[in-house]
């Protein structure tokens, strides 16, 4: 993973700007509840701060559960801040809802993973396997990547 962390680490100033437009951009579809159902924001409580923290995710959908996934693996703010925060967030899609993400073992992750790429296109160079690879690709790959069942409270 050493090599995802520097990539980002190394992100171009063009790179930032992007991110920061699609943020903002996604924060308000997802604020005014707009379609597709996949772009949310969610809201954290900062784990030192305290204040609350808001980051535009891209959910995914398996066996009929929405699930949350982390392509910056374990070192992203928010996946910090949820473990922080006993796993409580805010997800907003036009509506403000309670809920629990609940951490997902690695060796079940792999399909939720597969589910995911058909959504968050973004993400395909990042995690660096092939939407039509075979679920074993994915299962190697699956520590790397946290996922969270969304579970309402």
């Amino acid at each position: 993973m050493a090599d995802r962390d520097t990539a980002h680490e190394e992100a171009s100033w063009v790179d930032r700007a992007a991110e920061a437009v699609y943020g903002r951009v996604f924060g308000l579809v997802s604020w005014l509840g707009l379609p597709p159902w996949f772009i949310v924001t969610l809201e954290t409580k900062g784990r030192r701060s305290g204040r609350v923290h808001s980051n535009v995710l891209i959910l995914t959908q398996w066996g009929g559960q929405r699930y949350a996934v982390s392509v910056l693996g374990d070192g992203s703010d928010w996946v910090r801040n949820i473990r922080a925060a006993r796993h409580e967030a805010v997800i907003r899609h036009g509506r403000r809802q309670r809920v629990r993400l609940e951490e997902v073992p690695a060796e079940e992750r792999a399909p939720v993973l597969k589910a995911y790429l058909k959504w968050a296109l973004g993400a395909r160079h990042i995690i660096g396997v092939p939407l039509n690879a075979p679920i074993e690709e994915f299962e190697r790959i699956a520590p790397d990547f946290p996922v969270f069942r969304i579970v309402k409270v």
